[in-house]
């Protein structure tokens, strides 16, 4: 990444290169890929099915193993660490938001969001606190004793964003967010993500299929074939308030 400033820099990937083998055949899926995200940027990951958009996200957060390359997020060489030691960063500094909801059925909203944060040693009383804290600024502060099976698939995204910011991380990958919701209601998640990059400077790497999607983002990154082939920066339209969302 020679040339490029990195100050500010959140995430810093450098000659990522990532292969699948099965058997005798090789599938270069990465191909020695450079990427500087900065504090507070929202970046969307398009391209062609097999371009290797799901893979960049699972490699820049130390989900898969890479074949070449270096990877730090906050400062920390992810491929450095051990599995261990990875897995507890990945926990404290990074939210996940993707396609299927990963909510648990027999939990309600307010115990899936405050799950994680227990997980990692946060005091219950806390862990409860930041989670009703989260879902009222989704927009769900009414649906906090709620089970998954009674709410609406973007009532239970918006579960998922919660859970995903609770723990406060520097970074949230989200992954097809609004892959299984109808148009309407995968506008109301974007504006709600815009919305918390804008407001609150939440960094967001998500990955998307959808061009009214990628329309959406500040910073829009195209790839073919494993490599990055398009980085654009542009102005965007700022969203609605959350409470103005009809609550579907």
């Amino acid at each position: 990444m020679e040339g490029m400033d990195t100050d500010q820099a959140l995430l810093v990937a450098t000659g990522v290169r990532k292969i699948y083998r099965t058997g005798s055949v090789e599938v270069t899926a990465l191909v020695d890929l450079d990427l500087l995200v900065r504090h507070g940027e929202m970046v969307a990951v398009m391209g062609p099915s097999g371009s290797g958009k799901t893979t960049l996200l699972n490699c820049l957060s130390g989900l898969d193993d890479i074949d070449g390359g270096r990877v730090e997020v906050d400062g920390h060489d992810l491929f450095a660490m051990s599995d261990a030691a990875r897995t507890e960063h990945r926990a404290h500094t990074m939210g996940f938001v993707f396609q299927a909801f990963n909510l648990i059925p027999v939990f309600s909203a307010v115990e899936n969001v405050e799950l994680p944060l227990l997980l990692v040693g946060t005091r219950p009383r806390e862990a409860r606190r930041r989670a009703l804290d989260m879902l009222d600024r989704v927009g769900l502060g009414h649906r906090v004793g709620h089970r998954p099976s009674e709410m609406s698939g973007g009532e239970q995204q918006r579960v998922t964003i919660a859970r995903a910011l609770a723990g406060r991380p520097a970074i949230v990958w989200a992954d097809e967010p609004t892959g299984n919701l109808d148009s309407a209601m995968a506008e109301q998640i974007m504006d709600l993500l815009c919305e918390l990059n804008q407001d609150e400077g939440q960094t967001i790497v998500l990955v998307t299929h959808d061009s009214a999607i990628g329309a959406r983002v500040p910073r829009l990154i195209r790839m073919r074939d494993g490599r990055l082939v398009d980085d654009v920066r542009r102005a965007v339209t700022a969203p609605a308030a959350i409470r103005d969302f009809p609550m579907g």
